[in-house]
């Protein structure tokens, strides 16, 4: 890499785009930031802005503008607010990869916009394939835009196709923790609170994902999205439950071998992969051990408990704007339970 890449952070205040930072941080002989964007937490936005000192940062929320440009009004950095903002930021010739980190359907419109420009896209925003898988990936061919997926299992599977060009792919596994309910009985599910859904065994996420985690739906957004970003028809996806969280995702070719990508649940690595590719860099992050996992275990997903995997499926083979559909209800029951909780603490 002889050039430093410029890198957009889509949502640098939460939890992907932290890390990212992070990534960037320790390899500053190889990215800079270009630009960083966040919805309404301006407290940790000023902050990143006043330590990375991007050229561009853009507030979401318009309310919040005059407190960031005040605060950054003897720093290098340009400010500006809303969501249009963020339209043109990706867009910008200074930029060169997109990391689109925002939670949600509010991803979708960013990323589109920087697809349209050819821009290098690292994916962490799996709503933007769920919605409009079609769309994007048709743009991203007419256009030349790389799409390198974040997310831990695709990442994986990417990983494990680079360099298997022309062999035949019979069967993606997408693996999955279970989450916090894992085993738990119909009966105990009825009774299961927020606090107990955020409670992630394994990963470090923000609190919608974490949620979606809990139910499954997270998992049946990424069949989804595999579909999208590897070609593969609902038929030959398949998730399969791995409580230790250390074998990230497996492609099963047609000769029936079976790659495997592995390591320590640690979102870092997948984010520095996918900023950094072709290229592997070297990093400190921990390294797993054998010795302190002795057992890996798989099993199959109860898709009658969690009801909401087998959705995604339906929704998949449904076609049209079904996935869509699905992903708007999902986000509005899961804002609404947020609501509850936090009304009744």
């Amino acid at each position: 890499m002889s050039e430093k890449k410029r890198i957009a952070i889509l949502g640098s205040t939460g939890s992907i785009g932290t890390k990212s930072l992070e990534v960037i941080e320790n390899n500053t002989d190889l990215f800079e930031v270009e630009a960083l964007t966040a919805n309404n937490n301006v407290d940790l936005l000023i902050s990143q802005a006043k330590k990375y000192q991007p050229n561009v940062v853009v507030v979401a929320n318009k309310d919040r503008y005059k407190v960031v440009a005040g605060a950054l009004m003897n720093y290098p950095v340009k400010v500006f607010a809303g969501s249009d903002a963020i339209n043109q930021v990706v867009q910008m010739e200074s930029v060169d990869l997109v990391l689109t980190a925002m939670v949600g359907y509010a991803g979708l419109v960013p990323t589109y916009h920087a697809v349209r420009c050819g821009k290098i896209i690292a994916l962490a925003n799996k709503e933007t394939l769920v919605v409009a898988g079609e769309l994007i990936t048709r743009l991203a061919r007419e256009n030349n835009s790389a799409i390198i997926p974040v997310d831990s299992e695709h990442s994986a599977i990417f990983q494990c196709l680079t360099g298997e060009l022309g062999n035949r792919v019979e069967k993606i596994i997408l693996t999955c923790s279970g989450g916090p309910f894992r085993g738990k009985s119909v009966n105990e599910l009825e009774s299961v609170t927020v606090e107990m859904a955020l409670n992630h065994p394994n990963w470090d996420m923000g609190a919608k994902i974490t949620i979606d985690s809990a139910t499954l739906i997270n998992k049946g957004f990424e069949v989804i999205e595999a579909h999208w970003l590897f070609g593969m028809p609902p038929s030959k996806i398949e998730v399969i439950v791995h409580p230790q969280s250390i074998v990230h995702s497996m492609v099963q070719f047609e000769d029936g071998s079976l790659k495997a990508q592995m390591g320590l649940p640690d979102m870092r690595l997948p984010i520095q992969y996918a900023l950094a590719f072709p290229n592997r860099i070297k990093n400190k992050f921990p390294r797993f051990d054998f010795n302190n996992f002795p057992t890996l275990s798989f099993e199959k997903p109860d898709m009658i408990k969690f009801r909401n995997l087998a959705l995604a499926y339906e929704a998949l083979n449904a076609g049209g704007n079904t996935p869509c559909v699905l992903n708007a209800a999902n986000e509005v029951v899961v804002q609404a339970e947020q609501d509850f909780w936090i009304c009744l603490l």
